[in-house]
């Protein structure tokens, strides 16, 4: 080999990595933006949907004036906690917002009823000492449940299992509480439905020594008796057996012949076991929506997106060329890098994707066509300025890529001012909005770049009216010296 083979021999190697480079550039982001698709598809890991697109729940809770930030954090946790345990909900979203509301979100719930009321519900579990009866005593109306105060004496409301009422109970201070429970778990046993507590060490000294006074009373005397009394109301006033306390620190709640016990059991589970909320909170709105009308919001959006995306791909191609093509293969592997972030995060946070998501992915569409458009146009202004095609694309991109940097970054950091400054259905739109803007990013960089500068290097760089050239409007002959 002569000198000047050797020389040009290593003039061709950096070329040569710069090509391979690209090649595997582009193909690494083709295997898994379309890999990734089909294998969410294939697994059945779509996104999942959200209120508004698979139907469900929503309610809005007002906190009392003067609850802490500290007490409404510990109620969303105490509600969430109760709300999984409900099953049947895809992914609760519960929010704090402006003047003390707690937004909650329950997509998939269908016994709106039963949702309420492991929201809402305080939790306040107290044991009491039964002290006369409304069969014997003249004991007046009961108080709100409401203003019930432990520590106080009080003539409450009883009610049984099925929630017809029983005779009123004037009742001591508490004597255990709901903290003082360390486990209750639903059960079956001798054929009826029942609630096993189990209380904390501390908790079963105070239940067994209120329970051994309790059985020292004679046999038909009313104070043998304890109330279980749940946010007020006395759903439970069992009779201690002579001379006995109730050791060991476990306890059994039955639930009777209600209507359906094993549901009753199992809220009552839900209660016990994840402790009391902090404060009251009051119904302010609550809104249902129905699977069907969410599916219709779906379709609706889908059919705004596709339609949108192929009159973008039209407009593209037509104007741009073989540039265009490149703008309809980068929007499809950009459509499904966004498409298997939500399917993953879905399956391992639980995001959702809602409505104003699907108006997020839209309005990201255009976000990433301008991306395209602003490096396209630098292309076609360096072409028009005399430069080669292959310099017009690699300089093109390097001053293209800030102008593309700093409009993302303004996108994202609005995306992060809703994210923190609103709640409810914007949150969905800033996330998706910032999941693609980044998405954008990365597209951009790996899969446009390398792509169009691979294309500048063969006969679709310099040859007819599809070419990069022909996009510009400047023949080759024009641009020669």
């Amino acid at each position: 080999m002569t000198a000047w083979q050797e020389s040009r021999a290593r003039d061709d190697e950096p070329v040569k990595n710069v090509t391979l480079g690209r090649i595997v550039s582009v193909l690494v982001m083709l295997a898994v933006a379309w890999g990734g698709l089909a294998a969410v598809v294939g697994t059945g890991s779509t996104p999942k949907l959200g209120l508004d697109l698979a139907g469900g729940f929503s309610v809005v809770l007002r906190a009392p004036e003067g609850a802490t930030s500290d007490q409404l954090d510990q109620a969303v946790a105490v509600m969430r906690n109760r709300i999984e345990a409900l099953g049947n909900v895809q992914e609760p979203e519960i929010q704090v917002g402006g003047g003390n509301s707690v937004l909650v979100q329950l997509p998939g719930v269908t016994d709106r009823e039963r949702a309420l009321e492991a929201i809402g519900s305080t939790g306040q579990l107290s044991f009491r000492k039964v002290l006369a009866d409304s069969l014997f005593s003249d004991l007046g109306e009961p108080i709100d449940p409401a203003s019930d105060d432990p520590n106080s004496e009080a003539v409450l409301a009883q009610v049984d299992s099925d929630g017809v009422p029983q005779p009123d109970l004037l009742v001591g201070p508490a004597f255990a509480l709901g903290s003082d429970i360390r486990s209750a778990d639903a059960q079956f046993v001798n054929l009826e439905w029942s609630v096993s507590v189990s209380f904390t060490s501390d908790g079963a000294d105070k239940f067994a020594v209120a329970t051994r006074e309790l059985g020292s009373f004679p046999a038909n005397d009313l104070r043998r008796r304890f109330a279980i009394v749940l946010d007020g109301v006395v759903i439970s006033a069992p009779r201690v057996a002579p001379d006995e306390g109730i050791s060991g620190g476990n306890a059994q709640i039955t639930m009777g012949g209600a209507e359906d016990p094993e549901a009753e059991a199992k809220d009552l589970e839900i209660v016990l076991k994840f402790g009391a909320l902090p404060i009251v909170l009051e119904r302010e709105q609550d809104q249902f929506v129905s699977a069907s009308l969410g599916k219709d919001s779906l379709n609706a959006g889908l059919v705004a997106g596709f339609g949108g995306l192929a009159l973008v791909a039209i407009a593209m191609v037509f104007y741009y060329r073989v540039l265009g093509v490149i703008t309809v293969v980068g929007l499809s592997v950009f459509g499904s890098l966004v498409f298997g972030a939500y399917s993953v995060l879905g399956s391992t946070q639980g995001l959702t994707l809602t409505l104003a998501s699907v108006a997020g992915i839209i309005v990201s569409v255009g976000i990433t066509s301008d991306s395209y458009i602003v490096y396209f146009e630098r292309v076609k202004e360096e072409i028009r300025h005399g430069r080669t095609v292959e310099d017009a694309v690699s300089d093109g991109f390097s001053r293209a890529f800030r102008t593309i940097l700093t409009a993302d970054f303004v996108s994202f950091t609005g995306a992060i001012l809703l994210w923190f400054l609103a709640i409810g259905p914007v949150k969905g739109f800033a996330l998706a909005l910032g999941l693609a803007t980044v998405v954008d990013v990365i597209v951009a960089y790996f899969f446009t770049r390398p792509a169009v500068a691979m294309l500048s290097e063969s006969r679709f760089g310099d040859g007819g009216r599809f070419s990069i050239r022909g996009a510009s409007g400047v023949e080759l002959a024009e641009a020669s010296p």
